[in-house]
């Protein structure tokens, strides 16, 4: 039977303002990332009204169980923590900016912006490995609430390798084919065995929110986990 994810990239955290990729690093929220969390759970909550969400996952870092814990909590539920949705490893790009590492090596960067695969920074967790672990995870939690809707709570970079791999597009492509995944935005996916299918994209989660069209991926990269 098919499961309905609802992904969901964490509040905004205190590297963001300064585009600092934060992939392993725990980094907390900030009080608008706290805001963003508590009107994702009334948003969950309103969801559940005519979809019942039955399941509340998260990644182990903290910004992620942090902006989980409002939703679960309205919803009655206990969170589960799922180690394969942590954030990718940036290695060398961890804690910095990408202005930072083009003027330290301009050609590395180049080749990370024309495919994150084949130039993936050194150090980093590949991009094939995450989608690997992170695909995997989220094909687990299907499993585990067939029939049933999972709010699964993670991050930028992670959701974005993964969506590629389980759409059948190449994982190297991530930044051009999504460029962002918005703070306590949803994307919606439908996960049955080896087959997914996208059903929304975005949907903004904040006060006033719609539950219903998705809006546009849109907008730059600036908030990828380092931003």
């Amino acid at each position: 039977m098919t499961a309905r994810l609802l992904l969901v990239r964490h509040g905004q955290t205190v590297w963001h303002a300064e585009n600092r990729y934060a992939g392993i690093s725990d980094i907390a929220l900030t009080d608008a990332g706290r805001q963003q969390a508590e009107e994702l759970a009334g948003w969950a909550l309103a969801r559940s009204r005519r979809d019942p969400v039955g399941a509340v996952v998260s990644s182990p870092l903290e910004r992620a169980r942090r902006t989980a814990q409002p939703a679960a909590r309205a919803l009655g539920l206990r969170p589960a923590v799922h180690e394969g949705l942590r954030e990718s490893d940036f290695g060398w790009g961890e804690g910095r900016t990408l202005a930072e590492l083009a003027a330290d090596d301009p050609e590395r960067v180049r080749a990370f912006e024309r495919d994150a695969e084949s130039g993936a920074f050194p150090g980093s967790e590949p991009p094939a490995a995450v989608a690997s672990r992170v695909s995997g995870a989220l094909r687990e939690v299907a499993a585990a609430h067939e029939g049933r809707t999972v709010l699964v709570v993670a991050h930028n970079t992670a959701f974005r390798i993964a969506l590629c791999a389980l759409l059948g597009i190449p994982v190297g492509r991530y930044r051009q084919v999504l460029p962002r995944l918005e703070n306590a935005a949803v994307t919606e996916i439908d996960v049955d065995g080896a087959w997914t299918a996208l059903r929304a994209l975005n949907v903004p989660t904040g006060t006033g929110a719609a539950l219903g069209p998705p809006s546009a991926a849109g907008g730059d990269e600036r908030a990828e986990e380092r931003p």
